[in-house]
């Protein structure tokens, strides 16, 4: 008998949602002082990884929404992925993160009670389109990343522009050996963020973006065949909250140009916060 309930016991540990261990405020804020001198893109790319392993939200709304939380690190969706990195990263002591998170998550302004809860929540931007044309979410690089095609909008909008899947992975391929050299200038940078394209035909509530990830860009340490100097080879990586709402996931760090060949969307835009 006792056997049994021990196993009973030991299932529904196992049954219990993930929660993600992320860092005290502490951690955070001496992390925040590590990296203080570096650009923001860099900031926002480690930031980024420090979510690498994070288990997906599979709350239709977003646990924080849910929860009128501001943090909510344990699980995460692109969306808040893409929140929280920013916040993090523009800031310098976890208590100015919230701040910044009340002016970028919000259409106009987001507001807390007394006990730090969101009142305002339904204010929040809903659609990564949004996010990248109200100019608050960096400047639009799409123009930069390859050809840019239109197609049908959405929601007041007649057209979008956009850099198709073909072009896409032409120009990564095509993209200069080395981050540091002249003709780098326009090329994906870390921090950079990439606003995924779903197909007309599959949208469900309007929405023309439908997924958002995070560039790092990394050094290779190898001489560039043919290359003189120091140049070095470089590979770009895409992290991202990776899950669907009803099965899970997590978040992850993979190349770009693996993601983008199998990718579900059509293409891209792009935005960087300089």
């Amino acid at each position: 008998m006792m056997r049994n309930i021990g196993i009973i016991i030991l299932l529904l540990i196992l049954l219990e949602p993930s929660v993600h261990a992320f860092m005290s405020d502490s951690e955070i804020a001496v992390f925040q002082k590590e990296i203080a001198d570096k650009s923001v893109g860099e900031r926002i790319a480690l930031w980024a990884e420090k979510f690498i392993g994070a288990p997906y939200d599979p709350d239709p709304l977003g646990e924080y929404v849910t929860k009128k939380a501001i943090v909510a690190d344990e699980r995460v969706d692109c969306m808040y992925l893409s929140f929280r990195a920013v916040e993090l990263a523009l800031s310098i002591t976890p208590d100015k993160a919230i701040d910044m998170a009340l002016d970028k998550r919000f259409t106009t302004k987001g507001k807390l009670d007394s006990k730090g809860n969101v009142i305002n929540y339904e204010d929040r931007f809903q659609y990564g389109e949004d996010m990248l044309d109200s100019g608050r979410w960096g400047t639009e690089i799409t123009a930069q990343l390859g050809k840019v095609t239109e197609i049908k909008g959405s929601r007041g909008k007649d057209k979008v522009k956009m850099v198709s899947k073909k072009n896409l992975l032409k120009s990564i391929k095509d993209l200069p050996a080395s981050a540091g050299s002249p003709e780098a200038n326009g090329t994906l940078k870390s921090g950079d963020y990439i606003f995924f394209i779903k197909a007309v035909e599959k949208r469900k509530v309007g929405e023309i973006v439908g997924h958002i990830g995070i560039v790092k860009v990394e050094e290779k340490g190898q001489r560039v065949k043919g290359s003189k100097g120091q140049k070095e080879d470089r590979e770009i990586y895409l992290i991202h909250a990776g899950g669907l709402k009803n099965k899970g996931g997590k978040v992850k760090k993979e190349r770009l140009y693996d993601y983008v060949k199998s990718m579900p969307f059509i293409g891209v835009r792009a935005s960087r916060f300089n």
